[in-house]
């Protein structure tokens, strides 16, 4: 009787055994296991990268460089208007100081030179920004790193820090294509528009040619090159502040739309799909955190613009107002102290003021934009 039974046992093994492998796989097969094996995901071994690493650099510096230039497309015409009016064009000067002459202003723009005249300009601004945001992100990544190791080191003082000096880091490098782009967006009239080389060379030509600030004999190209600096230490005195404050603030909103209370709100806990399984080798939770939702991460962005705005809009008037005084000024050379004085004396304290409503209207959408693209193509590219 026991040698009847004993050979049965292994055979209902295997057909249990059989029986099983059938239920997983025709569970590993059903509709909802083939929909999740689309979503992203992270595979079992991801590649570590250090953040000083060049790979993280070149990543890191794409996606700044794509965030800043989209942002900028997207406000163009506001820009040059607001460049317009902080330079005191003449034929622009009386549609200042009312939110009504936006939009007259934006008419005669339009009246004049089409579509074309409200992006007079922009090609000299992708030109700087691609690399000027490229380098402000890459700066802040690095900089952020070594003054915040990790989360105990995480404070306010060392914040404003990380994104002033990556701020400075990156006007350094680009300044003369935004002086450039300032003296494009302030020609009004057509003289430009017939210069040997076009607009962006003729602008080049003629900064150059003019009498430079100090006179070296010896090194007159030099000092002629000194010319597409105007300005530079207003820019430098108002970029701290500016780089700082809007860093300091989406970093401080990330914070709030990440506290306890309103998470389940505001974090989009799914994965990404990314390009490249990566993982950054990091001791700072800042580099590990999920990302936002569309509506949180562009408040936090847009949030962050207004305040930085706020905090260095005086320094940027006095910039422009330097930028372009060899045209407005009979071609003598302004300082600081004497353009400040120029602009108090002419407007009175409103005057370091006069824009700012469609500063305030550039800068929201702007940051809003830069931020989030920055954010996203980080996530996509896997850091």
């Amino acid at each position: 009787m026991d040698k009847q039974i004993k050979p049965i046992i292994p055979v209902l093994g295997i057909r249990q055994e059989h029986q099983e492998s059938e239920r997983s796989v025709s569970v590993s097969e059903s509709p909802v296991s083939k929909m999740s094996q689309k979503l992203p995901l992270k595979l079992n071994n991801p590649k570590v990268i250090d953040k000083q690493s060049l790979q993280y650099v070149i990543y890191s510096g794409v996606a700044g460089g794509v965030a800043g230039s989209a942002a900028k497309t997207l406000i163009a015409p506001l820009d040059r208007v607001k460049i317009l009016f902080q330079t005191a064009n003449p034929e622009f000067s009386r549609f200042s100081g009312s939110f009504s002459g936006l939009f007259k202003a934006v008419r005669q723009i339009y009246g004049y030179d089409g579509v074309a005249g409200l992006y007079q300009g922009h090609s000299a601004t992708l030109l700087r920004i691609f690399p000027y945001a490229a380098i402000k992100f890459v700066c802040y990544e690095q900089i952020r790193t070594l003054l915040i190791p990790n989360d105990s080191y995480e404070t306010a003082p060392r914040r404003l820090l990380a994104g002033s000096l990556a701020g400075v880091c990156s006007v350094f490098f680009t300044y003369p294509l935004d002086l450039i782009r300032v003296r494009l967006a302030f020609e009004t009239h057509r003289e430009v528009n017939t210069a040997r080389g076009g607009k962006f060379l003729g602008i080049v030509r003629r900064v150059f040619n003019e009498e430079p600030r100090f006179q070296v004999t010896a090194l007159d190209t030099l000092a002629r090159l000194g010319n597409f600096y105007r300005g530079f230490a207003p820019t430098i005195f108002g970029m701290i502040p500016y780089a700082g404050v809007s860093f300091y603030t989406h970093d401080l909103i990330h914070d709030v739309f990440r506290s306890r209370h309103l998470k389940g709100y505001t974090v989009q806990e799914e994965e990404f799909k990314t390009l490249e399984d990566l993982t950054v080798k990091t001791n700072s939770s800042h580099d590990r955190r999920l990302p936002l939702y569309v509506w949180a991460q562009l408040t936090a962005g847009g949030a962050a613009g207004m305040l930085a705005q706020a905090a260095a809009y005086p320094f940027e008037v006095i910039r422009r107002r330097m930028q372009v005084g060899a045209v407005t000024n009979n071609g003598e050379y302004l300082s600081i102290l004497r353009t400040a004085s120029q602009i108090y004396v002419e407007n009175g304290a409103r005057g370091f003021y006069v824009g700012l409503t469609i500063g305030f209207i550039k800068v929201v959408p702007m940051f809003a934009c830069s931020f989030f693209v920055y954010e996203r193509i980080k996530r996509r590219l896997g850091i």
